[in-house]
């Protein structure tokens, strides 16, 4: 998606133009429009009703989102930019393993409170196949530097197991995803820090007790030692 083009309206000549009116009125608009299409879906959504809720003419849909399919991914785009910022804003601990339950508990609070949301997530996959990649995965790959970052930390104060990074990140970022799905299609009710001290229960704590934990740490070193030499 080129950014220069999708939410900025074609520059005429004339008075120079409010750089803050233009995002705020490009933001308007993906509002309305992301509610639209999680409430009719993408193919029964057409321009000119998000220009009726809006109060102003289909051509300055146009202005800032050429096509449908570009109205459609910017407010796909505009929600993890708001689910990205809200999860990094929640970092606020001077501890690293405090940063990440905070990020764990944002991310279910921003699924909770933006239900709709996971909707656009679903109709980008189900009407845009041709994509290489989902914009939820562009986003997830692009933050996770700094979850890496609080990793080494933790492993270099011997507080959290060596294990590779990449592996940790994409076993949690599916256990969060899978989560936020299956809120979503079931609706359920738990409540959000329930949720969330079942997952760091789980995952940060552990099913073993410290005895089995050992045991079986033993014996994964002991089958390491016996291994032949390729």
């Amino acid at each position: 998606m080129d950014a220069n083009a999708v939410g900025t309206p074609a520059r005429h000549r004339g008075r120079p133009k409010d750089e803050q009116l233009v995002a705020r009125r490009s933001d308007e608009i993906l509002d309305v429009a992301a509610r639209l299409f999680a409430a009719r879906g993408y193919r029964n959504t057409d321009v000119q009703v998000v220009a009726d809720e809006l109060g102003v003419g289909k051509g300055t849909i146009y202005r800032y989102f050429p096509t449908k399919r570009e109205l459609f991914l910017g407010a796909v785009d505009r929600g993890m930019q708001r689910l990205t910022a809200y999860i990094d804003t929640s970092m606020t601990a001077p501890d690293p393993l405090d940063q990440i339950e905070q990020a764990i508990r944002a991310y279910l609070s921003f699924f909770e409170t933006n239900p709709e949301f996971a909707e656009l997530l679903i109709q980008e996959r189900a009407e845009f196949r041709d994509r290489p990649k989902p914009t939820y995965f562009e986003y997830r790959d692009a933050n996770l530097r700094k979850f890496e970052a609080l990793q080494q930390g933790l492993v270099a104060s011997g507080r959290w197991r060596n294990l590779p990074y990449e592996t940790v990140e994409r076993v949690m970022g599916d256990l969060l995803y899978g989560t936020m799905f299956t809120n979503y299609f079931t609706g359920r009710r738990r409540s959000l820090e329930e949720q969330a001290d079942e997952i760091l229960e789980v995952v940060l704590v552990g099913l073993l007790t410290d005895a089995e934990r050992a045991q079986r740490l033993n014996a994964a070193r002991g089958r390491a030692t016996t291994q032949p030499e390729t």
